[in-house]
């Protein structure tokens, strides 16, 4: 069984037991949350799919902890102007780990 849900505003393809990266959430590490944006359904031969969520349908994840990515470098650069900008960015993301897939009805 594998589900889509949505987290700041990324969709993610989920099963349980899987380790993934969102976008960073507010909790604490250790702790159990429900994830209700759930966008598709899918067992062997039942798919259920939302408009644009399941009502019900809810994915529970455990916080395993907070980071950053690797640095994105931005670069910005017109000719003949003498313009160049450097910049970089750092996403920051919560890892969590599929706990269980609730289909609801």
């Amino acid at each position: 069984m594998y589900a889509v849900i949505e987290s700041g505003g990324m969709q993610f393809k989920v099963s349980e037991g899987d380790v993934v990266r969102v976008p960073l959430l507010n909790a604490e590490t250790g702790k159990k949350i429900d994830i209700d944006k759930v966008l598709l359904l899918s067992d062997t031969d039942d798919v259920k799919i939302g408009n644009p969520y399941l009502d019900g349908a809810s994915v529970t994840v455990e916080v395993l902890g907070d980071g950053k990515d690797k640095k994105v470098t931005v670069f910005k650069f017109k000719r003949r102007t003498k313009y160049r900008v450097k910049t970089g960015h750092r996403q920051q993301f919560t890892e969590v780990k599929v706990a269980g897939i609730n289909p609801g009805e």
